[in-house]
């Protein structure tokens, strides 16, 4: 896949522009589509350097995405400013605008200011597409237009779960089926060298070393009926967005939630439905905390794997030396 291309805000000879939120004015950098909010929580949670992993930056542009189609739909935003808007968040969606969300992960526990710097970064640059002027909020206001019908408390979570089930079904599966089939394949190989099997690294009794592989083998296959999409997601892909603050669904417009949830559906080729209960959807986590669960099983058995290899590749005149693993890179600098 061909990496996305940028997306860089034109800017004037000023290094920064004045922009303002409900606090006042604040100075930004004027080569940033970000805006107020965002400068404010840059001075505020000045914590570390991790900053909003990129899927979930993803997610934030295909929740954007939908909530302004979907308002299109509903007769509730002007067409016009609704498709800058959706040109603006496909572009945060495939990853041109991530140079412009800086935050870190260490900040308000409902994601406030990432949302916001998503609805600053679309707005700003569906306004550069009208040819407005950036940081003016006209046409397209980040709170009126790009966060219609949203709140921090829906869109947050919404955004997690997105981001999660695209990385299990994208990613994380592909991968694991993939390994699954090279240890298959190496226990298939190796199931005539017979060698010594151990307990507590002392000497026990002979087993092949394609048995041995096949126990690794047996691991993967266990993880992917575990991390299973229609099991172990199914709690996932139902999705908080059209709650807003509370779970009420104040001020969004009536069927938004459905459609938003078809709308995502669409868009990532996931079965991605509208939760039935906004209240539960909005106050806990439990199914992302079950799917942590499982991927820390697979953490853990994919450690044990690395480790067991590791150990029967030690040596190679000291150690216990039984594989050879193949050399990719040069050793301690005492001894390369």
């Amino acid at each position: 896949m061909a990496a996305a291309k940028k997306v860089h805000a034109k800017t004037t000879p000023a290094k920064i522009r004045k922009e303002t939120d409900s606090f006042g004015e604040i100075a930004v950098p004027a080569s940033m589509y970000y805006g107020a909010q965002t400068a404010r929580s840059l001075m505020n949670f000045k914590i570390g350097g991790e900053t909003m992993p990129k899927p979930l930056i993803r997610a934030l542009g295909i929740l954007k995405r939908s909530a302004a189609q979907v308002n299109m739909d509903l007769g509730v935003l002007d067409k016009k400013i609704g498709k800058a808007i959706v040109t603006a968040a496909t572009e945060v969606m495939e990853g041109k605008l991530d140079g412009h969300f800086p935050l870190v992960v260490w900040q308000t526990g409902s994601g406030t200011q990432t949302n916001m710097n998503a609805n600053e970064v679309i707005s700003n640059r569906a306004i550069e597409i009208l040819g407005g002027t950036m940081g003016s909020k006209k046409p397209v206001h980040p709170n009126d237009h790009v966060n219609m019908g949203q709140s921090s408390n829906d869109s947050f979570p919404t955004a997690m779960h997105i981001a999660a089930c695209e990385e299990v079904v994208h990613h994380l599966i592909p991968a694991l089926k993939h390994l699954h089939k090279a240890l298959d394949k190496k226990a298939k190989e190796f199931s005539k060298i017979v060698k010594i099997g151990r307990t507590h690294l002392q000497d026990a009794t002979p087993l092949t070393l394609g048995q041995e592989f096949s126990g690794y083998a047996a691991q993967i296959d266990y993880l992917l009926k575990v991390i299973n999409p229609d099991a172990l997601l199914r709690g996932v892909f139902p999705l908080a967005q059209g709650g807003t603050a509370v779970g009420t669904g104040l001020n969004a417009k009536k069927g938004f939630d459905v459609k938003f949830a078809k709308e995502v559906a669409d868009i990532t080729k996931l079965p991605f439905v509208t939760a039935p209960n906004k209240f539960m959807a909005l106050a806990t986590h439990d199914q992302l905390v079950m799917l942590s669960g499982a991927l820390n099983t697979a953490a853990v058995a994919l450690m044990k794997i690395a480790n067991d290899i590791r150990l029967l590749g030690s040596g190679p005149r000291c150690g216990i030396g039984e594989i050879s693993l193949p050399e990719n890179e040069p050793g301690s600098s005492i001894m390369p």
